[in-house]
């Protein structure tokens, strides 16, 4: 019988068999694809570490696992989930949350909550969407990217997002100076889109991940006053047609199972379940 070898950190020389992982399921690694295809498997560059499991005598990664700002576990079985565990008690915590396709979030928290727990919340249940075609409804024309210029105006409706989102204000500690930092490089790089409509933003989503083939859209938010107008699912299709047509890749999102308006919206769009990510919130 084949043994599972503990979890060890990778590096470069590590690169071919996480592409090879990441590969097998381009929608569900999107996030850390996106990484790894700019930074390599270094940690300095990556930011944040490649955890891998081998079974000895049989090469190729087993189970891998990214520890950085979120823990997102993609491949592993149970031995694999308690060596990441294991490695993850070993130091402080840095995460905010775990996040990830569910039987690899829920498993590995199985193993952490011990120490780690409680979690401000568990999202057990996200279905992972994806759209490779033209979306379904007619794109609203008048979303578009946002300037440089517009960050001041922007900034409110993405802590707004935040706070809706997440459940916490994304200003406390730092004033808000790193997620303005994180808001301010979407926009830089063409990734963050919005509708304004006098002098405010009305509707956003911004591409949060952007890989070879696949591009995952998050921070979808309208504006509590101009709900139930169908901005979201026209918003939400123009920011696919720009992945899907614009840039030739698969447009990609997760959304909370219990959020039936969403869900909704979605697949007018023409979004379809392909798996399902969990979340747990620390």
């Amino acid at each position: 019988m084949l043994r599972l070898a503990g979890a060890r950190l990778l590096d470069d020389k590590d690169y071919p068999a996480v592409r090879s992982v990441l590969m097998a399921d381009p929608v569900g690694s999107c996030m850390v694809s996106a990484r790894v295809e700019l930074a390599g498997c270094d940690p300095w560059r990556l930011g944040g570490e490649l955890w891998g499991t081998e079974r000895r005598r049989a090469g190729g990664l087993q189970g891998l696992c990214f520890a950085g700002p979120n823990m997102i576990p993609l491949r592993g079985n149970a031995a694999a989930l308690r060596s990441f565990a294991d490695r993850a008690l070993r130091r402080p915590r840095t995460c905010s949350s775990l996040v990830g396709p569910a039987d690899q979030v829920l498993g590995l928290w199985d193993e952490l909550v011990g120490e780690w727990g409680p979690a401000r919340e568990v999202r057990p249940d996200q279905p992972l969407m994806a759209l490779d075609t033209a979306p379904s409804i007619t794109p609203d024309p008048e979303v578009r990217p946002v300037r440089p210029d517009e960050i001041d105006v922007y900034f409110p409706a993405a802590v707004a997002m935040f706070r809706e989102e997440v459940g916490i204000d994304p200003r406390l500690g730092d004033g808000g100076a790193g997620y303005r930092a994180r808001v301010t490089e979407l926009i830089a790089s063409g990734r963050a889109f919005a509708r304004f409509e006098e002098g405010e933003v009305v509707f956003k989503a911004e591409i949060g991940a952007l890989s070879e083939s696949v591009g995952q859209i998050q921070g979808v938010w309208v504006h509590p006053r101009y709900r139930g107008r169908g901005l979201g699912a026209a918003g939400t299709a123009a920011v696919s047609d720009r992945l899907v047509r614009g840039l030739g890749r698969i447009a990609s999102l997760y959304v909370n199972s219990y959020n039936t308006p969403a869900l909704a919206a979605y697949r007018r769009v023409g979004f379809r379940q392909v798996g399902r990510y969990a979340t747990v919130l620390l």
